[in-house]
């Protein structure tokens, strides 16, 4: 079984989405959005971006943990990655969304 993405309504009427592991953990969350049809072109630049490992980018919170964030080809953040406890905590992460995103399914929560 694959990765999927959930779309989900916030509590202020705004979209989000989740890309879930195979084990069904986050792997990454996007921004909101204000309509469910721009959450799936969220979707879709997500799975055209996540196989190129160039479009991540390695973070460190005020907590001092690892994250990522995944960018678009024009340089927006589509999407963050969880909390890591180290930098080999993190590439597995990474890795995780190049295998599960691609051809991640769509589950509507909404």
């Amino acid at each position: 079984m694959a990765g999927k993405f959930q779309i989900k309504r916030a509590r202020n009427g705004k979209y989000f989405f989740n890309l879930l592991a195979k084990n069904g953990e986050p792997i990454l969350t996007s921004q909101m959005y204000a309509s469910k049809a721009t959450a799936r072109k969220g979707i879709a630049s997500v799975q055209a971006n996540a196989a190129d490992s160039a479009q991540f980018e390695a973070r460190t919170n005020k907590a001092g943990q690892h994250y990522f964030v995944l960018k678009a080809r024009n340089h927006q953040i589509i999407g963050n990655g969880e909390a890591y406890s180290g930098s080999a905590a993190l590439r597995k992460g990474i890795t995780s969304v190049g295998k599960n995103a691609p051809g991640a399914g769509i589950e509507d929560l909404t």
